[in-house]
């Protein structure tokens, strides 16, 4: 099968974050098992969602991962112009929910496979396909922990995020957090009765308002837009009437950290803040949503290299949006990111990919095939 081929099959599994992936999980296992190979299920603490491994050539030798998630955001913009889950071609663009983020690459992978499998390689080339990674990438740790039994320690990760099939050495880290506060309701004339939620969680909101700002003092990593870590509030949620006391009020934070940076230490003085204010009698309750560290691979690494004789072009320093590949760099596996499609499209109506870049990349996984056999 040809990748849009591939992609449109894929596209049409709604495979939307948070969701169960059997479908497709399915569909991708079957298809790489006509070529005889082994592949792994490996089904996430959740009971309804898998990862997906398999191996071309010897697993038993250092070699390299072809990474990738097999879920996309929700597609309930109405601005669509055609059905995000059906693969709609017009001239050389490829419409659909997760053509550039990532199925993309996905396909393009499997559009290889037949060209891998038919090699006698040296060493060996992993598809290691994960679920919710946009939900802060809660699938892919569970595969990583499972690597040891699955095959020798990988020499690199490739993780397709879509780059415009340029290679990328480092990325930001993220955090995200919820915070609950719950207080006493009660008629509105009798505030001194209540104990209001929205006023304590407005205490917090100014908290991390003002850390965001000292944020942007620095330390600074110029090879980052912006150069420095970052703080926000993303969703905040509580009351009932504009008579009643609120009770209840709940609030999502976010951190993005530059290399060297633990995100979820950006976050630590507004837990701090939130949980003091158990003292006034509120309760809190702090949730730690997801969280996976920066990427920071050497200019002169051999992966870097590597990816620069690939795709015949000079790598970009870094990216400030987040990806798998700083899981696998803490997991002691190098990592770089270089995918086909551009992040400019996801997560917006009308997403889409062009022919080119689905050539372009399942090229350059063939040319790796093609460096790796005997």
């Amino acid at each position: 099968m040809k990748a849009f081929e591939i992609l449109e099959q894929l596209v049409a599994f709604p495979s939307v974050v948070g969701q169960a992936n059997g479908a497709i999980v399915e569909w991708v296992r079957a298809y790489v098992a006509r070529f005889n190979l082994e592949v792994t299920i490996l089904q996430g603490p959740e009971g309804d969602r898998s990862n997906l491994f398999a191996t071309i050539g010897p697993k038993n030798v250092p070699g390299y991962v072809l990474s990738g998630h097999m879920d996309v955001v929700p597609a309930n913009e109405p601005e669509w112009s055609s059905d995000p889950f059906e693969l709609r071609a017009q001239a050389d663009h490829l419409y659909g929910r997760g053509t550039s983020d990532m199925k993309g690459f996905l396909a393009a992978a499997l559009a290889a496979l037949p060209e891998l499998a038919s090699r006698q390689l040296s060493q060996p080339i992993h598809f290691a396909f994960s679920y919710d990674e946009e939900a802060g990438c809660r699938g892919v740790p569970h595969l990583i922990k499972r690597l040891p039994e699955l095959c020798a320690k990988p020499e690199g990760a490739i993780i397709g995020e879509p780059s415009n099939m340029r290679a990328i050495r480092a990325h930001k880290g993220k955090a995200a957090a919820r915070v609950e506060i719950r207080g006493r309701s009660g008629h509105s004339s009798r505030p001194d009765q209540g104990l209001n939620a929205i006023h304590a969680m407005a205490e917090v909101l100014a908290d991390a308002a003002a850390g965001a700002g000292r944020l942007a003092l620095g330390p600074f990593d110029p090879a980052f837009d912006p150069p420095y870590s970052s703080l926000q509030v993303g969703t905040i949620k509580g009351g009932q009437a504009v008579n009643i006391i609120p009770d209840l009020c709940s609030a999502e934070f976010e951190a993005r950290a530059i290399a060297g940076v633990c995100p979820s230490a950006l976050l630590t003085p507004i837990r701090e803040k939130a949980e003091s204010l158990r003292s006034r009698g509120l309760q809190v309750n702090w949730e730690l949503m997801s969280e996976y560290p920066a990427l920071s691979l050497a200019k002169d690494a051999p992966l870097a290299q590597l990816l620069k004789d690939l795709t015949g072009q000079e790598l970009l320093a870094a990216v400030s949006y987040g990806t798998e590949a700083g899981l696998y760099q803490e997991a002691g596996i190098d990592a770089i990111i270089c995918g086909p499609g551009d992040i400019s499209r996801a997560h917006r109506p009308d997403e889409f990919i062009l022919v080119d870049e689905l050539i372009a990349c399942q090229s350059m996984i063939e040319t790796l095939g093609a460096r790796l056999s005997r």
